[in-house]
């Protein structure tokens, strides 16, 4: 295992994290396997909350699917790898409420939780089986929108006088 591996497992481990994952994997049944890089995967998670495919709490990833479809998804494993370093960036537990507010101003400004998500954009948005969505209409038409320079403002006065 690499220094920088082994530094965010001893560092999800201290900060708990690791261990609210394990409890999570158990109370749902899940089946638990070491996996590389000190990671410990939890296969056929069950309950219909997180959606997504895969999900992380500390250094134990949470897959809905049996380990013979996770082998052959290799890259969605890495994307879930920088979210354990995530964890361990934010102190574990604080990752938790930083991740919601991430996904909703996401959600607030793409209609998708994981577009404009900090922490899945940071993990890599297509490695995760994420789309980027465009922000919505609304937000583009503002934000693009040319500004209107009435005759009180200095700008128009400067450009109209020739300076």
């Amino acid at each position: 295992m690499h220094r920088r591996d082994r530094l965010r497992s001893v560092l999800n481990w201290m900060n708990g994290s690791t261990l609210l994952g394990l409890a999570a994997a158990k109370l749902v049944g899940c089946e638990l396997r070491s996996a590389s890089r000190g990671l410990i995967f939890a296969h056929r998670y069950s309950p219909g909350l997180p959606k997504a495919s895969a999900f992380t709490v500390g250094n134990v990833v949470l897959f809905r699917a049996g380990p013979e479809v996770v082998a052959l998804r290799p890259q969605l494993v890495e994307h879930e790898a920088r979210h354990c370093t995530q964890y361990a960036f934010c102190l574990g537990l604080p990752f938790l409420p930083a991740y919601f507010l991430a996904a909703g101003v996401s959600w607030l400004l793409t209609g998708d939780p994981a577009s404009r998500n900090v922490f899945e954009r940071g993990a890599g948005l297509q490695e995760g089986g994420y789309v980027e969505r465009p922000l919505r209409a609304a937000l583009t038409r503002r934000v693009s929108a040319p500004r209107r320079l009435r005759s009180s403002d200095p700008l128009r006065r400067r450009h109209s006088s020739g300076q």
